[in-house]
């Protein structure tokens, strides 16, 4: 190699870190791979394996310490059942009822054929964009009154409804029914 070539080279390179900087700029890790310490357990149990979240045990939730109004959700999901899995990405809700493990509403689910789907809100559904037995990727924007969901890389279904400006974003545990789950990477991005 030339030093110009070189030279190139060095500034190709500075150019890719200073974009995978620009993108990484904003964003939270609301798990760092090591502790559960941005979350509460409520009502189950959950624990760190091989740096990813284990849904381990019981039904309830694996809850943010902090709410969050506007915002970009960037979380990986592994169902470790081998069939009829079921959990789900709870948003924007400010309680969980007496006597309940779950909120109300709104519900990313994650249960086998419906991966995505939020029922309170219209329009919220898609098929087909998982992968079974892998890990798959959910991007969840929820700005103002309106949500989108992307999977895998793909757009899943954009729909407006929600009636709750500010509130937790959890991991839901049903574990008796649904099976463990694995959760990694987990990054919040707060929208101004």
């Amino acid at each position: 190699m030339n030093r110009r070539e070189l030279w190139r080279a060095a500034a190709m390179a500075a150019l890719a870190g200073a974009a995978w900087a620009g993108e990484a700029e904003g964003w939270t890790d609301l798990f760092n791979g090591k502790n559960l310490s941005n979350w509460d357990v409520l009502k189950c149990e959950a624990e760190v394996q091989d740096g990813a979240l284990l849904i381990k045990a019981g039904n309830g939730l694996v809850q943010t310490k902090e709410q969050y109004g506007d915002f970009v959700l960037d979380v990986e999901w592994k169902a470790l059942k081998a069939d009829r899995w079921d959990s789900g990405i709870y948003f924007r809700y400010t309680e969980v009822p007496k006597g309940s493990p779950w909120p109300p509403r709104y519900q990313a689910n994650l249960a086998k054929g419906i991966e995505g789907n939020v029922s309170e809100l219209k329009g919220a559904s898609s098929k087909g964009l998982v992968k079974m037995g892998d890990w798959n990727r959910f991007v969840l924007t929820v700005r103002g009154a309106a949500a989108e969901l992307e999977i895998n890389g793909k757009s899943a279904w954009k729909a407006e409804g929600i009636a709750v400006p500010k509130g937790y974003i959890s991991l839901q545990a049903e574990v008796p029914q649904g099976g463990q789950f694995l959760f990694r990477n987990v990054r919040l991005k707060p929208l101004p």
